[in-house]
């Protein structure tokens, strides 16, 4: 039987009443009813919006779901209520969906707190908890029993209980003549007491969050769980398969999923790693879905979308098209370019720095794809041409606040250009070089040195700490390879960064040596201590404060702490002040916006919080003659499946199923295995992981990536474009069942056929 549970917890009373607040010399007032979770009415915010949804795009508050889109959905194709996605008087979709670790989402897959999530969002757990000898990154692991499951220290998940619209008990007492030190200070002292009276008397926790760039504000009630253990996980060269190379591209094969339990103590609550824990007994459940998907069939993403950027400026934009994104790709081309060359057709170093550009190249291909689209897209252009119609408005009675907001913005942004460079420079060129980044962490013992008052055992602490980072540092670096991206990175910044915002040291350095950075670069690596792993060790060994004082004057480490330094002051003194100036016209700008099209619905931009995106499945056109088609099978695996290959290599046991062509109940009506699919769902960081949901509420994938051609869509979603990608839930069904032989695992699942129990 398939049981879904409401938690005792809705039944209990949590109380607002009056209470008084005394702050900065005056006194606020917060009138309260008495909310009870066992039968509440949520009133929305609704002053600026109207019944008009743009289709396929947005991020939309579960909350608002019925004053705002379910009759956009179900003329979609979806087939259930508002309620049913988001309730807090009985149990609905969002007891079925989690933010899993800091980052990711997961989803509920049975009545004992199983959980499915990416195998990228599992990674660093399952890597954790791997040795040597039993790799379970790298070979897979399935436990045949609760038994064999892992504990993942320091994994945790974490359950929206509800949600609740706060903005008139903040707004109220917030001015336009604070300054954002003020404001910002009003907000978290309010929001402290409001996050406190929420949660008093229960073991939840709460947060209040700003949204349409702090002109609403909405607390979350939410439950966290910390004892989480490993279940089920495909091998690596399933979870990644394609690496890097198909790394946001379509078509992709990839088995993106892990598998978690999520324990709690004998009442069911939150409790610390303990062997007599429990299976969760979770309020919802997904059922899964064995009919799988069809072009233009409805879809819906339910997760925790991390950061966008839809109601930027023309003058954002433009700088992010042609300085930001081009300086960020630009250094980090030039470091891969120097990686490739000293990897090419050397095992050792490629199997030593891997990972290390997976990482690099990961931002770095995500940026090129964004950068690509808001041209293709002309997007400048298009945000232009709606700030005409701003500016139009803005010269009428009715705007006449706001008349010169965009040219305010316009002024400050063409101030901000120079430390924007500034800033992505610092970041993708000067600390780029792993000397630089390894010799930063050495900051904090030089500052417990120069103190008087940290006692010599706090800095022993720290430098075993070091001592042993500095273990796993030269384990996989590379000196020469690093030489060569040093000169390099420090030409770049010398170069692209305005001589004023330079540190006066590394000018200094510049012209000591003639703007010859090879020559530079020979004589720091001989003289620095942090070249040598030995010296470093032999430094460290009995330190002393004469030692540490030695450290101080060491040419890297001198270096990185007067650049470090001079950045931290122009934080200060100049970008801070600038960027808070951004946001304070931000703020306005989006205020304004709503107030000249009070029809229009606006979605709040990804902060984080749980939220839903629908669409349908669709394929798309790349380019000119370049057409897309929605599902992927097990004949792009065979086709590019390379034997023993890091990115597209395959376990042999796996290959031999798949030419079997034996998929029974996972196949799909042409008799194919299907592994993924691509919607037009609005997604971005964050939804890794997120339930992909069919017109009957039923499980059909994980949303894992999205296509190289619509990443623009954290800045402007184009529907014709966009589309994210998620694994079929019938390849991994398929992995679990025939792959790995975990019936275990499938009985405990709750599948289905269309609308019935198959």
């Amino acid at each position: 039987m398939h049981v879904r549970l409401i938690a005792s917890c809705r039944d209990k009373l949590i109380p607002l009443t009056l209470f008084i607040l005394p702050f900065n010399g005056f006194t606020i007032s917060y009138p309260f009813k008495q909310i009870y979770m066992k039968k509440i009415f949520l009133i929305a915010s609704l002053f600026f919006v109207s019944f008009f949804v743009k289709a396929d795009e947005g991020m939309w508050l579960p909350l608002l779901l019925e004053q705002l889109n379910i009759e956009d959905m179900q003329a979609l194709g979806f087939k259930l209520s508002a309620e049913d996605i988001y309730s807090v008087n009985k149990s609905s979709m969002k007891d079925g969906v989690v933010l899993f670790g800091g980052g990711c989402t997961g989803v509920i897959v049975s009545n004992e707190g199983l959980l499915m999530t990416n195998h990228h969002c599992g990674g660093s757990s399952i890597g954790a908890l791997s040795t040597v000898d039993n790799n379970y990154l790298r070979d897979g692991f399935w436990a045949k029993s609760k038994a064999e499951e892992k504990p993942c220290p320091g994994l945790s998940v974490t359950f929206i209980i509800s949600m609740f619209n706060v903005t008139d008990s903040i707004l109220p007492y917030l001015s336009d003549d604070m300054d954002e030190g003020t404001r910002n200070g009003t907000i978290r002292f309010l929001a402290t007491r409001l996050e406190n009276e929420f949660k008093k008397g229960t073991h939840y926790d709460a947060s209040v969050k700003p949204f349409y760039y702090g002109n609403e504000f909405y607390l979350f009630l939410t439950e966290k769980f910390t004892d989480i253990r490993l279940v089920g996980a495909p091998p690596s060269s399933v979870g990644n398969y394609g690496g890097e190379t198909d790394n946001w591209v379509w078509p992709r094969q990839t088995g993106d999923f892990s598998m978690f339990r999520i324990y709690a103590g004998s009442d069911n609550k939150p409790a610390a790693y303990n062997e007599n824990n429990k299976p969760f007994i979770p309020r919802y459940s997904f059922p899964i879905s064995l009919a799988g998907v069809e072009e233009n069939d409805f879809t819906m993403v339910y997760g925790f979308p991390g950061r966008t950027q839809e109601y930027l400026t023309s003058y954002a934009v433009d700088l992010i098209i042609n300085n930001t994104n081009p300086n960020r790709i630009a250094c980090r081309d030039a470091r891969l370019n120097i990686w490739d060359k000293f990897m090419a057709n050397n095992d050792t170093i490629t199997l030593q720095y891997a990972s290390k550009k997976r990482s690099l190249a990961n931002a770095y291909k995500k940026w090129s794809g964004e950068m690509l689209g808001l041209k293709i897209n002309d997007a400048v252009v298009k945000k232009e041409d709606y700030e005409k119609l701003f500016q139009q408005w803005a010269n009428t009675h009715e705007g006449k606040d706001y008349r010169n907001l965009l040219s305010e913005l316009k002024d400050v942004y063409a101030e901000y250009k120079p430390y924007s460079d500034l800033i992505d420079y610092t970041s993708e060129a000067f600390f780029a070089p792993e000397i630089i980044n390894f010799t930063n962490n050495f900051q904090g013992l030089i500052s417990k040195i120069r103190s008087d008052t940290i006692a010599m055992e706090d800095i022993q602490k720290e430098v075993t700490r070091l001592n042993n980072n500095a273990e796993g540092f030269y384990k996989n670096y590379r000196i020469n390879i690093d030489k060569e991206v040093f000169e390099a990175m420090m030409r770049i910044y010398g170069e692209k960064v305005s001589a004023d915002l330079q540190s006066p040291y590394f000018k200094q350095q510049v012209l000591k040596y003639h703007h010859d950075y090879h020559a530079w670069t020979n004589a720091i690596f001989a003289k620095s201590v942090f070249t040598d792993k030995n010296k470093l060790i032999k430094l460290l060994t009995g330190f002393n404060t004469k030692k540490g004082k030695k450290l101080m004057q060491d040419p890297m480490y001198k270096l990185c702490e007067e650049v470090s330094n001079y950045y931290n002051e122009q934080i200060t003194a100049f970008i801070n002040p600038q960027l808070n100036e951004i946001n304070v016209l931000m703020r306005k700008y989006m205020a304004a916006q709503m107030k000249m099209q009070p029809k229009e619905t606006f979605y709040p931009d990804a902060n984080l919080t749980l939220r839903v995106a629908y669409g349908n499945v669709k394929g798309y056109t790349a380019k000119d003659a370049v057409y897309y088609t929605y599902q992927t099978t097990d004949a792009g695996i065979e086709e590019k499946y390379i034997p023993n290959d890091e990115e597209f290599g395959m376990p042999e046991k796996l290959i031999a199923l798949l030419k079997d062509n034996n998929f029974g109940r996972y196949a799909n009506k042409r008799g194919e295995l299907p592994i993924g699919f691509i919607a037009n769902n609005h997604t971005t960081g964050g939804n890794s992981g997120s339930p992909v949901i069919n017109a009957n509420g039923q499980l059909i994938g994980l949303n894992f990536d999205r296509v190289w051609e619509g990443t623009m869509s954290d800045i402007m979603f184009d529907p014709d474009r966009c589309r994210n990608i998620s694994l079929d839930i019938r390849y991994a069904l398929f992995i679990i069942d025939k792959y790995a032989g975990a019936q275990n695992i499938i009985d405990e699942l709750f599948l289905v056929c269309g609308e019935g129990e198959k």
